[in-house]
């Protein structure tokens, strides 16, 4: 857990970013793996999500860590989208790509383009594999063109044995901090905005359908390369409009049932029971214990931290909370990840 703090601090260390397998990786992708990474629903929402971040008329884009399919959406009409990667059967497949690149970044983080060339750089469900990545970071800033864009998605998916040691080690909020922290760190970018969906539910076609009844999460973290003329037309703010919340009928129709369920109307997850704590000093609830949902991927909790920021400057979020007394449903603010967890009583 050493890790998780050092991303708090902002100090990172080669440690963090060691994996269980340091052979070569391009032995290790050598291999042809035609198949998808996310979910269809998930895949569609990186389409749209690309679609509406990418806002420059033919567009020149980079596919950063590229396979088979770059996600490109029939909406836009790139001038030139090049792959870089590493397995060179799945690049020349993928019918976006004008060019592709066979590159190891992490061996040589450096990128073998110009400065100033795109208009957007994606990089789609491949951070987590990054052993260098604010150097990598640091060059894409280079390539972009002043206030082109950098996009990274992420979900929970991952090869374990190339995904990095902090990556692992961490929950997906502080991994939404971690990405974060390799913007800021590269200097090369202006303030980073993050937009997460997820809660939805799981198409019914997927292979993974009867085990999960929720669609693979997507995050995206991204920025503006700095230097752009201020006059500009900025790319839309995501994160105003956080997905996976639950429509309001069936919401209050979940929270009805949680006297007999017991389960969170937001994700559906088992409440804990949760011991009351005794403090005279401020006294506000006559029962000994209350359920709360510690389930630290509710798509309620989650967009706790961003509504705490955006509409208060807090660094607070808040947990589902159930009284059993009054049979009423509430918010419970909290400060960190590992907030009321000592007071769980099963």
């Amino acid at each position: 857990m050493e890790a998780v703090k050092r991303v708090q601090n902002e100090s990172l260390e080669e440690q963090d970013f060691s994996r269980l397998d340091e052979s070569d990786d391009r032995e290790f992708y050598q291999t042809d793996r035609f198949v998808s990474h996310l979910d269809s629903l998930a895949l569609g929402t990186v389409e749209r999500i690309i679609g509406e971040l990418v806002i420059e008329e033919n567009p020149v884009i980079l596919d950063l860590m590229a396979g088979w399919d770059s996600h490109i959406p029939k909406s836009l009409t790139p001038a030139r989208v090049v792959g870089l990667g590493l397995n060179e059967n799945e690049l020349r497949k993928n019918k976006d790509l004008a060019e592709f690149v066979l590159h190891d970044l992490n061996e040589t983080p450096l990128l073998p383009f110009p400065d100033n060339t795109f208009d957007a750089v994606i990089n789609t469900v491949s951070v987590d594999y990054m052993t260098r990545p604010v150097p990598v970071f640091q060059e894409v800033a280079r390539v972009l063109k002043p206030g082109g864009g950098f996009l990274v998605f992420f979900s929970n998916r991952m090869f374990p044995l190339k995904a990095v040691k902090i990556w692992k080690e961490s929950s997906e909020g502080r991994r939404v901090e971690l990405v974060e922290n390799f913007f800021h760190k590269s200097q090369g970018f202006e303030e980073t905005e993050t937009f997460v969906s997820k809660g939805k539910p799981r198409p019914k076609n997927d292979k993974y359908a009867g085990a999960t009844p929720f669609s693979d999460p997507v995050h995206v973290v991204y920025a503006e390369k700095k230097g752009a003329d201020p006059n500009r037309t900025k790319r839309p703010r995501l994160g105003e409009r956080v997905d996976g919340a639950l429509p309001k009928e069936e919401l209050e129709k979940k929270k009805r049932l949680v006297k007999d369920t017991l389960c969170c109307p937001h994700c559906d997850q088992k409440l804990k029971k949760w011991e009351v704590p005794d403090n005279p000093f401020c006294q506000t609830w006559d029962n000994e214990f209350m359920y709360i949902c510690f389930n630290d991927e509710c798509g309620y909790f989650e967009r706790g931290w961003e509504h705490m920021r955006e509409n208060f400057d807090k660094t607070l979020s808040y947990r589902f909370m159930y009284n059993p007394v009054k049979k009423t449903c509430m918010p419970m603010p909290v400060p960190s990840y590992r907030a009321l967890k000592e007071g769980i009583m099963e």
